[in-house]
């Protein structure tokens, strides 16, 4: 029971996805101090308010003569962390990934032939040819 569960803990997946887990709390508060003391303010002075928390609210009043609020701030503050995640995700994880990716495929592939390019019957015919005169070879005999 214990081995299985060892074996579990120290697979591969799992450990990145506890670093995972734990970068993404940490570049969490970062985003959500960002909002807050930096966005906050400056979309607050816009629309006259102490942060998007308190901006655009909507007050319904109830059946019970209370008043509900409608805070559309606070849902645009939520949408803009979401943004600044998505963008900073992207411009440094994602995009150096790809373009690494891409180089390291292209260093791979320079001598290969295009796999989507079908073959012209004098390329094979020349491979034929080849791979023939290097048999001849290695049987002792000449190639013509």
């Amino acid at each position: 029971m214990f081995k299985g569960f060892k074996e579990f803990i120290l697979r591969g997946n799992v450990i990145e996805l506890a670093v995972a887990v734990v970068i993404g709390a940490a570049f969490t508060a970062v985003v959500n101090s960002i909002v807050t003391n930096l966005i906050n303010p400056l979309i607050g002075v816009i629309f006259r308010a102490d942060s998007l928390d308190t901006a655009m609210v909507l007050e319904i009043p109830t059946l019970r003569g209370e008043v509900a609020e409608v805070r559309f701030g606070a849902v645009l503050g939520a949408i803009i962390a979401f943004l600044i995640v998505a963008t900073v995700v992207y411009f440094v994880f994602v995009l150096p990934m790809n373009t690494l990716k891409h180089r390291t495929e292209q260093k791979r592939n320079a001598g290969a032939p295009d796999p989507d390019e079908p073959e012209s019957e004098l390329t094979l015919l020349a491979e034929i040819r080849d791979l023939l005169a290097a048999q001849g070879e290695g049987a002792g005999r000449r190639p013509d």
